[in-house]
């Protein structure tokens, strides 16, 4: 999926990865051909072959050996920290219009996206329109997960009683596999959700079908979603609570006052909200 790319940042990571491999070959391939070549020349049975028992040492072997990985490494160095600040994550993108702000919280074995600008939340779905920038929150629940969109490149991780950010965009309308790709637990496996990119007319579409759920996401419903669970299906809810995500993050730091997650929280942890 990650040379399947669909967006801007995955399409970057993509070529980034296939220049790194290219410039890693130069060295890797003569070595490889180097190995059979020297084995057959200087096989027992090439009696043609130069046998120096004394000779040791080459002052252009040398620089082969060492010059060559030197300029492949700083060559390297140099794409790296370029592309390093190109594709900081907390980075907003260049792209055009008003960027859809998505909070998203890892739960056992579920993923929740909250949207704070439209009233609304979801479970294990994800919708936005194509070429409208993404901008995530992410945090959760309990253990250590990472938020991954294969084909749209990025993975993130999502820490309780901390938030990191991440910047995607998707250059063309389809359905994209989001998931965890960090182990956490015997969920693991079913913590998966879709990544649906839409036109805009089919986004406003979708926002107000989940804008006719009954059901409302608080703190107390919440905490009852986030219980673990494996296999979950999709829900919607037409209005959530405000301050939602950052309740969730501060309950790490509030001495237990929000519940059983809270009081297995290691004493001394306290949130780390990266600006």
């Amino acid at each position: 999926m990650l040379f399947n790319s669909k967006g801007s940042v995955g399409l970057a990571q993509r070529d980034l990865i296939i220049v790194c491999i290219g410039l890693m070959l130069f060295v890797v391939i003569p070595a490889i051909v180097l190995t059979f070549v020297f084995a057959w020349k200087y096989r027992a049975g090439n009696l043609r072959a130069r046998y120096t028992p004394d000779w040791a040492h080459s002052t252009r072997i040398e620089l082969v050996v060492w010059g060559m990985p030197l300029v492949i490494i700083a060559v390297l160095a140099t794409i790296v920290w370029k592309s390093t600040h190109e594709l900081d994550p907390y980075k907003p993108l260049n792209a055009g219009g008003e960027p859809i702000n998505v909070e998203v919280i890892a739960a056992d074995w579920k993923w929740i996206f909250v949207y704070p600008d439209l009233g609304i939340a979801t479970v294990n779905e994800l919708v936005f329109p194509e070429r409208r920038q993404l901008a995530f929150s992410i945090t959760s629940n309990s253990t250590m997960n990472t938020f991954f969109i294969p084909q749209l490149g990025g993975q993130v991780y999502a820490m309780a009683g901390m938030r990191t950010r991440l910047h995607l965009l998707a250059n063309e309308q389809g359905t994209f596999r989001g998931m965890s790709g960090n182990f956490s637990g015997p969920g693991f496996s079913d913590m998966h959700f879709a990544a649906r990119a839409t036109s805009e007319k089919d986004f406003e579409r979708w926002v107000n079908q989940v804008r006719i759920s009954p059901l409302t996401l608080d703190y107390g419903t919440f905490q009852k979603i986030a219980r673990p669970s494996q296999g979950d299906g999709v829900l919607h809810f037409a209005q959530v609570q405000p301050g939602l995500f950052k309740k969730v993050i501060d309950q790490f730091a509030d001495s237990g006052k929000h519940g059983p997650q809270a009081e297995a929280a290691a004493p001394g942890i306290v949130t780390a909200n990266k600006e």
